[in-house]
């Protein structure tokens, strides 16, 4: 799909795992083109020991109220590693100004509210902290469903398809998210027991109103993507989160799929 027209590349660690980076680095190198990773959800989580945000030549941050470091409202961070690059975000994020009432860009306001800045300024040495609390959250799920026989890796037998940390990375759960193809008739099942749970994302960006003028917006057309937006399903993973309330929910989901196990 690239073109004379591409400029950039846009991997999203999403969920709080990095994207397998380096054959995208590689083809950006050939192209000669830019690598701006999308690390809202990544904050603290490594590919081969190096950090989101560090392996491209931008990173983006979120500082949303619910990502792992977050803020008392809206907020966000971009990293280069590049001293040009930075002087022309710093300026992007100034009405475009290189010196005062001089204005080289066209830019916007995009600073972050100095309240903003010291909310985040506490958080940030608890960080490390709460990032090793999801990590045990992740693997208590993991030892919880697999006592009750929920192994996540018999999909075809109507089982569900628990997260996979893959190897050299540093997953940082921003969100705990297993896979079910009943994941409709599971997410009732936990709100009529008033356990939380969350879909990230009901609709492919190619199904996106938005979106329709590119013409790929049938079923098909990106059935990967299609396909996990029916089946995606995020459990509570937040730092606090008890082992009493874990064990309700990794209980109200095993009565579920024995009730969904044939005979």
């Amino acid at each position: 799909v690239i073109t004379a027209r591409t400029r950039a590349i846009m991997p999203v660690h999403l969920y709080g795992q990095t994207v397998e980076m380096e054959p995208l680095l590689e083809l950006a190198a050939k192209h000669n083109l830019v690598v701006i990773e999308d690390a809202a959800q990544a904050i603290g989580s490594e590919y081969h020991g190096r950090r989101a945000g560090a392996l491209g030549d931008y990173g983006c941050f979120s500082f949303f109220p619910s990502k792992n470091l977050g803020g008392a409202g809206d907020g966000g961070l971009v990293t280069t590693n590049d001293a040009q690059r930075a002087k022309r975000l710093r300026a992007l994020r100034m009405h475009g100004e290189t010196q005062r009432y001089h204005h080289r860009y066209v830019g916007g306001n995009f600073r972050l509210d100095a309240l903003q800045a010291a909310v985040l300024g506490v958080k940030l040495k608890h960080l490390d902290t709460w990032t090793a609390a999801r990590q045990r959250n992740a693997a208590r799920y993991r030892e919880m469903l697999r006592e009750a026989g929920v192994t996540g890796e018999r999909p075809e037998e109507g089982e569900v398809v628990l997260p996979v940390e893959l190897p050299e990375r540093r997953h940082i759960y921003n969100q705990f998210v297993i896979r079910a193809p009943w994941r409709d008739e599971l997410a009732t099942h936990l709100r009529e027991r008033g356990m939380g749970h969350a879909i990230y994302y009901p609709v492919p960006l190619n199904r996106q109103e938005c979106f329709a003028h590119l013409g790929q917006n049938e079923p098909g057309d990106f059935p990967v993507a299609e396909r996990a937006a029916e089946e995606v399903l995020a459990l509570p993973i937040f730092p606090e989160l008890t082992e009493a309330q874990q064990r309700a929910v990794a209980d109200a989901l095993v009565e579920f799929v024995r009730d969904r196990r044939p005979a």
